[in-house]
């Protein structure tokens, strides 16, 4: 959020440069820790619920700092925010990689995940004000292939990196990178008559988000692992979660200069747009979760094959999200959200109907027709959702609607998770209920059995019950896998009644005025 007379000069082409190596360098640093996990854990000797601080530790900075970016870039400048954060987060990197312990490891990767938090709402912002009015789409593209083409080369590149070398690379990858990016914003950002915002910093409302939002967070990452509410810890972090953020929410509304402006949420396409982003975040996170599980337990995949499936069948985005893009001011945004729910919601339908025996080229295809739509939805999503919002408060609208995708990609990794495990033994009963002695069917199947490993085995039929059981168990994980599926897809095909609701993108009129 800039002052009404400030203005973003400098060469386009740097400028962007440095914002898409920035969010792809901060968004890739989420997935790619999942691949080394093991391999940080073996290194410290920890459990594995203690090395989830690894990741937890990140989010949690990541969903407190998001909501106050807009007012840090009023105080410093979006220059300055933009560079110190890019730098904040590649130093922590460096420490990352210096590591010596969990306990230090987890302190440096709160401290990447406040710069890392930070990048791509001030990228975005930065990028939609040097771009004039009917390049916003293509600015919101290159911003979307940082941010969604990070979590497909994520497990590949860990994968890869840890094979040649070890898990301190996954860290130490984002020094040089980290510093062009910060380079470049130095020589090529011009941020004209830039008056620093005066406000007063709310350490009352700073100190409930904290509470609330890191509370939240915490609760959305160890909830599963620790029963949810049967655990006393989840319950008290739930209770705090509630009431800090509603006090927080409440606290705002009411200041006359609010570090957070929840008043954006007044605006009808900004909070259906947020909606759907949350959704978005949902079946985007979800999704491409399940699918991984899916390849490594019932395919057999290593994480290095599953990166470079979702490299083969996502590589697209880099071609069609520009297009997407050059194509925003001349066709109604909310048609390409229409076809991009309908593509991304067939592709998670069709992954209801995959298989132990699904040939690699399908997995492909299912990943490619996903990142069609996820192209047609991410950008008009994003311009529709800033263009009747007043330029005071753009850098405070990006930074929310950041947050409302990574609460429902945190919300729906979370139960997805869960229930899956929970599907999959309550399929595994049931079907097991079926092998009894008294069917005609498990009798027929056990003599098949027997026969089949006669003379292969030593214990014919303690050999003909376990394999039997594993069949069982390959199936409940399928129907499992499936009905997770088929729900996240009902979920997304439910978001296209927001789209009846919303104003068309209109361009000449439009409340904000980009100056270039």
């Amino acid at each position: 959020m800039q002052d009404s007379q400030t203005t973003i000069t400098g060469s386009k082409l740097f400028i962007t440069i440095a914002a898409m190596l920035s969010s792809l360098m901060a968004v890739l640093d989420i997935s790619i820790v999942n691949v080394a996990i093991n391999d940080i854990r073996a290194s410290f000797g920890v459990q594995v619920d203690q090395i989830a601080w690894v990741s937890t530790g990140y989010m949690m900075a990541n969903v407190i700092v998001i909501p106050l970016t807009g007012w840090f870039q009023r105080r410093f400048g979006l220059r300055n925010y933009f560079i110190f954060s890019v730098l904040l987060f590649t130093f922590a990197s460096l420490l990352c990689g210096m590591s010596w312990n969990l306990s230090s490891l987890t302190v440096f990767r709160i401290v990447q995940g406040l710069g890392g938090g930070a990048i791509i709402p001030t990228a975005s912002t930065l990028l939609m004000a040097r771009y004039p009015r009917e390049q916003q789409g293509m600015a919101q593209a290159f911003i979307g292939l940082g941010a969604i083409t990070g979590p497909l080369l994520g497990p590949s590149l860990g994968g890869y990196l840890i094979e040649i070398s070890t898990w301190h690379m996954i860290f130490l990858i984002n020094i040089p990178f980290g510093l062009l990016a910060a380079f470049l914003a130095f020589r090529n950002i011009e941020e004209v008559q830039f008056v620093p915002h005066t406000s007063p910093f709310d350490y009352k409302g700073v100190a409930l988000l904290v509470c609330g939002f890191g509370s939240l967070q915490y609760v959305i990452e160890e909830g599963n692992r620790r029963g949810w509410l049967e655990d006393n810890l989840i319950v008290f972090l739930s209770i705090v979660t509630v009431t800090c953020v509603v006090t927080f929410i409440v606290q705002q509304l009411e200041s006359v200069h609010p570090m957070v402006n929840f008043r954006v949420f007044t605006n009808r396409n900004y909070i259906l747009c947020s909606i759907m982003n949350f959704f978005l975040g949902v079946c985007l996170f979800s999704a491409s979760f399940l699918f991984s599980l899916f390849c490594g337990t019932l395919l057999h995949y290593s994480p290095l094959d599953i990166g470079l499936l979702f490299l083969k069948g996502c590589l697209i985005q880099v071609i069609i999200m520009p297009i997407i893009g050059k194509i925003i001011p001349k066709v109604d945004g909310r048609i390409l959200i229409v076809i991009g729910i309908l593509l991304v919601g067939t592709s998670i339908m069709i992954n209801a109907k995959l298989t132990q025996n699904t040939p690699n080229f399908d997995l492909i295809l299912v990943l490619f027709v996903r990142s069609l739509g996820l192209a047609s939805v991410f950008i008009p999503l994003s311009v529709i959702a800033i263009d009747q919002i007043p330029r005071k408060d753009f850098g405070n609208a990006i930074g929310l609607f950041n947050l409302t995708r990574e609460l429902g990609g945190s919300i729906g990794l979370a139960i997805m998770s869960s229930s899956l495990v929970n599907r999959m033994h309550m399929f595994d009963e049931y079907l097991k209920s079926y092998l009894s002695a008294d069917n005609p069917i498990m009798q027929n199947q056990m003599l098949v059995m027997k026969y089949m490993f006669y003379g292969n085995a030593a214990d014919v039929d303690k050999t003909t019950n376990l394999y039997i059981q594993s069949r069982v168990t390959t199936q409940a994980y399928v129907q499992s896998f499936s009905l997770s599926f088929t729900i996240l897809s009902f979920i997304f095909f439910a978001s296209l009644i927001l789209v009846l609701f919303m104003k068309r993108l209109n361009s000449q009129q439009a409340s904000i005025e980009i100056l270039h």
